[in-house]
């Protein structure tokens, strides 16, 4: 089969399959407001569809549209993304929220070039927004789309090259649908996702077989190529909570790094796996913040949080204060009661809510 007549066939057939087969159902298949599309799609970066689902119905439930959403306090905001990880998402979620409302006079924009230039969205993004919303003929190229070109076409360089994701970005122009570009675009994430799956694909009822290069070639299990291998930094965070009467002491993370934004108790970053014990945490006591008056409560095992480029490894060593330690800004004490209303990295939430802990901590 020649070129032309193979990519024809494969758009053909995607659709074919997509208005047969295709039964997928997710809260925002379909819609049309480029608002909730934009939140979708924001919320599926990084993040399974299966995770997001529930923060997407929780977000639109809370911020019907872009205003409810540009005028919430940073915090209220931050504390419903909390879980979902990747913060960053969610403060380019407001801050371009703030500028449709102060720009576009509260309009979505309803070009790609206007959608593109909003804090947070790139190609891909940009590309799902216009065709769903708009119809306008943009072409999406995520993981899902890459994997599909690459199998069935045969793509043997490393798709995580530019110039082979340009060639392949080109390619998924022009298998577009033009009349009907967010219904093809649609289709092509959802058989990626339920069908040429990254693990276990359907090859057998794959309509697109007969003409699939990896699995003419048995080479399913080894495309698409990537060249990139993520060498990831190990981090170790002891954290204290430390408590005095019914206060305990929290700080924001403000500087550029994981978690900016998200509070914490008083970390002591260090370079291994420490095994704290009674003396050293009594010397650490007395070292830093002068007091010996204390009861250490608990001291857990250590626990890891995988981000994308860090293994975040942390034990929480629980003190109850006899005197009121005295700590620089930007530490503050708060009434324990109120922790609920601050937002956590994962790794601390899943501490705080351990069976050990809840009814005794909370």
């Amino acid at each position: 089969m020649i070129q032309e007549e193979k990519q024809s066939f494969f758009t053909k057939q995607l659709l074919r399959w997509n208005r047969l087969k295709n039964n997928r159902s997710m809260p925002w298949k379909g819609e049309k407001d480029p608002y909730k599309i934009w939140l979708s799609e924001v919320i599926l970066q990084q993040t399974r569809v299966e995770q997001g689902w529930a923060y997407y119905e929780q977000f639109i439930k809370t911020f019907p549209t872009v205003k409810h959403l540009a005028t919430a306090p940073d915090n209220k905001v931050m504390k419903l993304w909390e879980g979902l990880g990747y913060y960053s998402r969610c403060r380019n979620l407001l801050s371009s929220a703030r500028l449709i409302i102060t720009e576009h006079k509260g309009k979505f924009p309803t070009t790609y070039e206007e959608i593109i230039k909003l804090k947070g969205i790139g190609t891909y993004t940009a590309a799902a927004i216009s065709s769903f919303a708009y119809n306008l003929p943009y072409a999406v190229v995520d993981g899902n789309v890459l994997r599909v070109l690459a199998r069935y076409f045969g793509e043997q360089n490393p798709v995580d090259e530019p110039i082979i994701k340009q060639k392949l970005s080109l390619l998924a122009q022009k298998l577009l649908d033009t009349k009907n570009p967010g219904i093809y675009n649609q289709a092509i994430m959802d058989f990626g996702a339920t069908v040429c799956k990254p693990k276990a694909p359907t090859c057998k009822s794959c309509f697109l077989q007969k003409n699939c290069e990896a699995y003419s070639q048995n080479k399913i299990g080894l495309w698409p190529i990537k060249s990139k291998s993520i060498q990831k930094k190990n981090r170790f965070f002891t954290y204290f909570i430390l408590t005095y009467k019914e206060q305990v002491c929290i700080t924001q993370r403000t500087q550029k790094d994981i978690w900016q934004e998200l509070y914490q108790f008083y970390l002591n970053e260090i370079i291994s796996k420490e095994v704290w014990t009674n003396k050293s945490i009594e010397k650490f006591m007395l070292d830093i913040f002068k007091i010996k008056d204390f009861t250490i409560t608990n001291i857990s095992s250590w626990s890891k949080q995988t981000l994308t480029h860090q293994e975040v490894y942390a034990i929480f060593i629980n003190i109850n204060c006899k005197i009121k330690p005295k700590i620089d800004q930007p530490h503050q004490w708060i009434k324990r009661k109120k922790l609920k209303n601050f937002s956590f990295p994962k790794i601390i939430l899943s501490h705080l809510y351990t069976k050990a802990l809840q009814t005794s901590f909370w």
